[in-house]
């Protein structure tokens, strides 16, 4: 009996260890568990909850992240038995932070993230919803595309819900109200601080613009006109004070409403439609193109003299709402210098989480009531104002030369996006350096507008300013030819947009001389969706598997596979910090026929014909993103990136696959490895 037991102990240790050695070298990571429940809300509406639990270190992205990371998608299978009421709703606030690598805000779960669907039944219960959830997760290491197929059984037996729980409103035309579908059982839990830090940052910046708006021509000569109606008739410096403070709580309310009302208005939902979508994005290119022209004094805007005057007329009753109306006022006579740069500061906001356009506007209203606040406080400071003139009417026109700079950036993104190929790097930095170098020149006293006074001479402040323009432009110089302009990478197009670099000039020169004629750079044929997909560095490779496997046939050389995605964090940290070596690229270049195959592309619509029926799910994968995942996982075992393969004229694995790793020196082993591996093969052929 004692010897049974041991041999029983002994074959449950071998199967766990069996068991841990298969998990650990099938490598499939999917750091996300997924439950579901359905909740009924009356007879006809149900809620549809899913949870999901994340593993910590790993984050997902929610629906709302722009390109080219990947957002969450919800899809449902077709069904005449019910129908949506809105999208699926995320009741876990996402955490927003600014991403150096992608030079953009992205929005991710931690932890857990729990979403809801409401649906309204067609003729009555007794039927399943089906559907998929894709997503992308990442870690400090290792990004991943998962999946996961979800079902609910709406029973037949389904009665309302519970009077313990909360009742949600029903529309009349049988929608149910946005604001009600939060479950009672999920906490409000406060923002990150990722998100805080976030909101803190746009709140500098506007309170930045808010002292910019103030040296403007239509605002700074109002301070001393404004802060006058606190000090005139009889009134006790009390009372004098208490004014001036409420008048400028008013000024900060007021530009806090109009924060509100474009929260209201857009809200968060909006986010990836205005970072991504075309529309949106030319839309705001114009309005900074309105704004830099109404700043060069193409034409003035001014708000009518009937709303102004009875403004004013309000103003002179005194009161409470004497100030409330002084700052009413003040906010529209200033308006025609304001709108540009409130405009700017919402366009900027709009994007994001609903509490972005209200602490962008309460920044930018503290910033503009400060000044008449304190002055009004300590009137004898006025003596102290520099006299208003013509140096007010040169910030304005400065104003004008950074909107229009700035405004470029949104006809940038629709044109990477839509792939219309006006703006590549080059010609948008040409239009940076001639906008900045016109600039300088301005400041110089090169160049005067209609409304320009004139300088006799350059003053001090004028000239270093004049000097800080000019080496901007001097430092974005190099960019023509290939510089990578580290510090404005989010502001500039990718790299690989650049029709002339004389980088990848040299490069092949040097190329040639290294080769002595060989044909180590020469490809079988061109490598399909070239047009949409691209290696970095000036590689020349392939982007469907098929294609290049014949020519590593054709060529008798290893295959170097790079499972990618256009939202993969570790995958251009790969290439900016290893790839970049001269010594791996030069391997690559030399010794492999590359191919990337990128897992998340959704752009990229397969013909019928190279569809495939994956062993894995058995789904028909229809898009070159989808085919690429299934390869990776059938073949491989593993759904993260990077992942690095190297393969033989047949397709079978020389080495180990390799992943997330910025050690050059292993990366270089990992190389030579392959290649000692296939000529050793051939040989042996």
């Amino acid at each position: 009996m004692y010897k049974q037991k041991n041999q029983l102990f002994v074959l449950l240790t071998l199967c766990v260890l069996m068991g841990t050695f298969l998990s650990s070298n099938a490598q499939m990571v999917d750091p996300v568990s997924w439950t579901y429940s359905v909740k009924p809300v009356n007879d006809s509406i149900y809620e549809l909850h899913f949870n999901a639990t994340i593993e910590p270190s790993w984050h997902m992205y929610n629906q709302t992240v722009a390109s080219p990371v990947q957002a969450m998608a919800f899809s449902f299978e077709p069904s005449s038995d019910y129908k949506r009421i809105n999208k699926v709703v995320e009741i876990t606030k996402a955490t927003e932070e600014f991403d150096k690598m992608f030079g953009m805000k992205v929005t991710y779960f931690a932890m857990e993230a729990k979403f809801v669907q409401i649906i309204q039944i067609v003729n009555k219960a007794g039927f399943v919803v089906k559907g998929t959830a894709d997503y992308q997760t990442c870690d400090d290491h290792e990004c991943s595309i998962g999946s996961a197929d979800f079902s609910f059984t709406i029973e037949k037996s389904a009665t309302s819900a519970n009077t313990s729980e909360k009742i949600r409103q029903i529309i009349p035309d049988g929608k149910v109200a946005p604001a009600t579908i939060k479950p009672t059982t999920i906490e409000n839990k406060a923002p990150s601080s990722g998100s805080t830090r976030s909101l803190w940052k746009l709140f500098w910046i506007a309170f930045g613009s808010g002292l910019i708006a103030l040296l403007t021509p239509c605002v700074f000569p109002m301070i001393p006109m404004t802060v006058s109606f606190f000090m005139h008739g009889e009134k006790s410096r009390k009372k004098s004070l208490f004014e001036a403070v409420f008048f400028g709580i008013s000024i900060v309310a007021i530009f806090a409403v109009i924060g509100t009302i474009v929260a209201i208005t857009f809200g968060p939902g909006i986010a990836n439609f205005l970072s991504t979508h075309w529309i949106p994005n030319v839309l705001f290119f114009l309005i900074f193109l309105f704004f830099a022209a109404w700043f060069f004094g193409m034409f003035e805007i001014n708000l009518p003299n009937w709303m102004i005057s009875k403004s004013d007329q309000q103003a002179d009753k005194g009161g409470v709402g004497g100030p409330f109306f002084m700052a009413f006022t003040t906010v529209l006579v200033s308006f025609s210098c304001t709108g540009p740069i409130v405009g700017t500061v919402l366009v900027q906001s709009a994007g994001g989480q609903i509490l972005q356009p209200i602490v962008g506007m309460l920044g930018f209203g503290i910033a503009f009531a400060l000044p008449f606040t304190l002055f009004a406080i300590f009137p004898s400071w006025l003596s102290s104002l520099p006299k208003s003139g013509g140096w007010l009417n040169s910030v304005k026109v400065i104003l004008g030369f950074v909107e229009l700079a700035l405004g470029l950036k949104f006809l940038s993104i629709a044109d990477q996006t839509y792939h219309w190929g006006i703006l590549d790097r080059e010609v948008y930095l040409g239009f940076w350096i001639v906008i900045f170098t016109l600039m300088g020149f301005y400041l110089l006293g090169k160049i005067k507008f209609k409304h320009d006074s004139d300088v006799p001479y350059v003053g001090v402040p004028r000239l270093l300013l004049a000097i800080i323009t000019l080496t901007f432009v001097v430092y974005m110089i190099p960019g023509m030819i290939g510089a990578p302009l580290k510090a404005l990478a989010g502001y500039l197009p990718p790299e690989t947009s650049s029709d002339f670099d004389l980088k990848h000039l040299i490069r092949e020169n040097v190329q040639t001389v290294v080769n002595s004629g060989q044909s180590d750079n020469i490809l079988c044929e061109k490598p399909e969706y070239s047009d949409l997909l691209t290696l970095p560095h000036d590689l020349k490779g392939y982007f469907n598997y098929d294609q290049a496997l014949a020519c590593a046939k054709a060529q008798k050389k290893p295959v170097f596979i790079d499972f990618t995605g256009h939202g993969c964090v570790n995958c251009r940290e790969m290439e900016q910090r290893v790839w970049v070596d001269p010594r791996v690229l030069q391997r690559l270049q030399q010794k492999f026929v590359v191919v990337a195959l990128y897992v998340d592309d959704k752009v990229i619509k397969l013909p019928e014909s190279e569809w495939v029926t994956s062993t894995y799910d058995g789904k028909i994968k229809k898009t070159l993103g989808k085919k690429n995942q299934d390869f990776q996982i059938t073949r491989f075992g593993q759904n993260t990136q990077p992942q690095y393969a190297l393969l033989d004229t047949d397709g079978n694995l020389l080495i180990p696959t390799r992943s997330y790793d910025l050690n050059i020196d292993s990366f270089i082993d990992f190389l030579d490895k392959g290649v000692k591996e296939f000529e050793s093969g051939h040989k042996a052929n």
